[in-house]
């Protein structure tokens, strides 16, 4: 075997690894190592190689930092506040709410103002409170509940998709200006923002018709759910009858 081929040892473990269900971290960093090792490398210049790496990536693991606060915020009450203030505002059914947040999504990405996330956002606050719309006005089965679930993350997708393109300085922007550059069309970046405003509007349109549907189907999905008293604790008309 030749030296080009052994530097393809590195794929070799991880195959070996993978196959063994060994520690994916502790598979990477071998077969790392082992490639550099047969490319000629010193384990000085591999740890040094390793630390760059680190440095110049570090901004893509910073998002590992808000996982912890998540969990502390969920940990102390953050989704059952969140399900008390829908059932405070008893008219929003979860098409509304969801129809809202899309708008609110799409606001926030034209103005480049990032707010939410699936893991930070979505998880915590948007589905408990949809969820607890539609528990308010029927009973939600178990297939309705996942249904919940998707409908949640469908709009942080269409809010996040379309109304990132809004916002000039957009990574999604930046892209399209560099490849219609490089295929001839010079264009700017305002150009494309501006350009992008009405589809995010007609995105907004069909995702409240898409989400007025599946009030529609929540309703029919279960049997409408008896009223709630407004103060449980309060005594009922009955027992003060017998008063």
């Amino acid at each position: 075997m030749g030296p080009d081929w052994l530097v393809l040892i590195g794929v070799v473990i991880i195959v070996v690894g993978f196959l063994l269900k060994l520690d994916v971290i502790a598979v990477v960093i071998v077969a790392a190592i082992a490639t550099a090792l047969v490319s000629g490398l010193s384990f000085p210049e591999i740890l040094e190689l390793i630390g760059k790496a680190w440095t110049d990536n570090r901004a893509v693991s910073l998002f590992l930092l808000t996982l912890p606060m998540i969990a502390l915020s969920e940990r102390y009450g953050l989704k059952e506040q969140a399900i008390v203030l829908i059932n405070r505002l008893q008219a929003l059914t979860p098409g509304r709410f969801l129809t809202m947040y899309t708008v609110l999504r799409q606001l926030t990405g034209i103005f480049g103002i990032r707010i939410s996330g699936m893991v930070q956002f979505v998880r915590p606050i948007v589905h408990p409170m949809t969820a607890a719309a539609a528990a308010r006005q029927a009973e939600v089965s178990p297939a309705n509940e996942e249904k919940i679930k998707a409908e949640s993350a469908l709009s942080e997708n269409i809010g996040n998709f379309f109304g990132q393109n809004g916002f000039v300085a957009a990574s999604g922007v930046l892209l399209i200006v560099g490849t219609l550059d490089s295929l001839g069309y010079p264009v700017s970046p305002e150009q494309i923002a501006f350009a992008s405003l009405p589809m995010i509007g007609i995105a907004a349109v069909v995702a409240a018709i898409h989400f007025w549907l599946f009030d529609r189907k929540l309703r029919r999905g279960g049997p409408p759910k008896p009223p709630v008293p407004s103060d449980p604790a309060a005594p009922s008309s009955e027992g003060a009858s017998h008063e």
